[in-house]
């Protein structure tokens, strides 16, 4: 699809420190555009030099998000999607590695008819290429591009430089927004507007004016701090918006729709609204519903990266909160989550009959050997006590060798991720995988992306769905092994979702009158859980949560 004439773009840029909420401005922006009547595509930049997010570890950098053609990117892409409530394409994610790794290339190939390659113009306008290859595929009106990191980074000096140029070309269709922080020191008592004027100043360095300043702080900015930004930094009062701290992110476009901001882009970008009617009236019934949730429903989360501290989980399992959370507000209750380290059923610190005053458990997908014995161990007790079971990926997997173990009656059944030599490889590699691994390639080689699944009438994954044949995402190596599957369905596990040629199972579940709500998926359901369209399986499994809680 062909980019449209005069296409807008938006950069949003950081300031004074990382972590200010760019994410998630940038997708309230997006769907505040939306509300106005354009079609939008959000597009990620990471100044680091990897070639996509996939080999970088989760507790470290946060979760990898898989878009649906398999690319593995940054979280941010997960906020995006949730945000505008559709799919984005790999054209919308780019990092250094992809535009190094294509200008070398290039070069190598004479593409460059034996000039000297350097940063500028040769990676600049790589990246330039991509900002507008993005916009031609998606078709949409405006782009709006995060550039990763904060302003003073050498890291994204490339991008910043890239996007000025844009401007330079196109003066009329590019706006800069700055989202910087506003501390308000403990011993001062006094909110600081000398940080953000510094980054300002930085950013003005490079050639680039802000347009718009996103003033992020713990509490709302007032009128004598609005006119000094707005007198120091060359900006208009109106467009510096104030961003305070608030208690759910679903309130973002709320707010910033009280601030004008929707309006100020308009003008900024020579606009004209095209919806009469309230673009906001959907997402503020749902952004009520979330504070309309008070009664509690408890549910454990047992996994094996958990020794690291609270503080990463919501990074390393965003896609997975935020989906058991939108299911929850769907059906009116408020999901309090408590991570539980499965290493501590192994080690007998605690006793796994604690699930027992949980309404549900859900086991996330993970890696490794670390904690295993553990996640089993609480497997069996919630199926045995039919305490709701929720597996996502490895979940589903572990699920499996648990039921082989201590109801097929396999005792020694395993993974050959954790034993190779397991005398019952239950769960076992492809072949196809193996020869990649034997090869050293790791990066990008799992099942990733998009795949259909086909569903068994008379089934709970069926009468969730509503249809016959879904498609999910995924990110995974392992599979069920083909030999053992005839053994699980005799023993009454029933694999209710597999690939369309019956090879690959992709859901495993118990029914109903054996178990209230037993599942597991070989993919990752929350990839698609969008808050406008929660996701049908995490909305089950909270209903059944809820009935537990009724009973308890």
């Amino acid at each position: 699809m062909a980019r449209k004439k005069n296409h807008k773009y938006i950069f949003v840029i950081g300031g004074v420190m990382s972590g200010v909420g760019k994410g998630i401005a940038t997708s309230s922006i997006g769907y505040l555009l939306q509300a106005k009547g354009f079609s939008v595509n959000l597009v990620k930049v990471d100044p680091y030099l990897n070639v996509d997010a996939g080999t970088m570890n989760p507790t470290e950098h946060g979760e990898v998000f898989v878009l649906k053609s398999g690319l593995e990117t940054d979280q941010d892409m997960g906020n995006y999607e949730r945000f505008l409530d559709r799919d984005l394409s790999s054209e919308d994610y780019m990092t250094s590695g992809q535009v190094y790794l294509t200008v070398l290339k290039k070069e190598r190939a004479l593409e460059y008819k034996g000039k000297c390659v350097e940063a500028i113009p040769h990676v600049t306008e790589e990246i330039r290429r991509r900002f507008t290859r993005s916009a031609e595929v998606s078709g949409s009106d405006i782009t709006v591009v995060e550039i990763g990191g904060t302003v003073g980074d050498y890291q994204n000096m490339m991008f910043i430089e890239a996007a000025r140029i844009l401007n330079l070309k196109n003066p009329d269709d590019v706006a800069f927004i700055l989202v910087s922080y506003l501390p308000v020191p403990g011993n001062i008592g006094e909110m600081k507007t000398k940080p953000t004027q510094n980054a300002v100043r930085q950013l003005n360095s490079y050639g680039v004016q802000p347009d718009i300043i996103i003033a992020r702080s713990a509490s709302p900015l007032d009128e004598k701090r609005k006119e000094k930004l707005s007198i120091s930094c060359s900006v208009p009062e109106e467009n510096v918006i104030s961003a305070p701290d608030i208690s759910s992110i679903y309130d973002v476009p709320i707010n910033f729709e009280k601030e004008k901001m929707g309006d100020i882009l308009m003008k900024t970008l020579r606009l004209t609204t095209r919806v009469k009617k309230d673009g906001l009236a959907t997402w503020k019934k749902f952004a009520g519903s979330v504070h309309a949730a008070t009664e509690e429903v408890k549910i454990a989360v047992v996994g094996k990266y958990f020794d690291t501290g609270d503080f990463v989980l919501s990074d390393a399992y965003l896609s997975v909160i935020e989906a058991v959370k939108i299911s929850s507000y769907k059906v009116g209750r408020k999901p309090k989550l408590t991570w539980i380290n499965s290493k501590e059923f192994e080690k007998g610190t605690m006793d796994v009959s604690i699930l027992k005053e949980f309404d549900g458990v859900l086991v996330p997908g993970g890696f490794g050997e670390s904690g295993i014995e553990g996640i089993l161990l609480a497997i069996r007790y919630v199926r045995e006590n039919k305490i709701p079971y929720f597996g996502l990926c490895y979940g589903m997997q572990l699920a499996c060798i648990e039921y082989a173990r201590n109801v097929v009656g396999l005792a020694e059944a395993n993974t050959t991720e954790i034993n190779k030599n397991t005398l019952y490889p239950v769960i076992d590699i492809m072949p196809e995988q193996k020869k990649l691994l034997a090869d050293g390639k790791y990066g990008a080689t799992m099942r990733l992306g998009v795949y259909p699944a086909h569903l068994k009438f008379k089934t709970i994954a069926r009468e969730v769905y509503g249809k016959d044949v879904i498609e999910e995402r995924h990110r995974h190596r392992y599979e069920v092994n083909p030999e053992y599957i005839g053994h699980l369905e005799k023993a009454g596990l029933v694999f209710s979702g597999t690939s369309p040629d019956g090879i690959l199972m992709e859901i495993a579940e118990l029914p109903k009158k054996v178990h209230p709500f037993f599942l597991g998926t070989q993919f990752h359901p929350e990839l698609q859980a969008r808050p406008l369209n929660p996701h049908p399986l995490f909305t089950a499994f909270i209903k059944a949560v809820v009935e537990r809680s009724k009973k308890k």
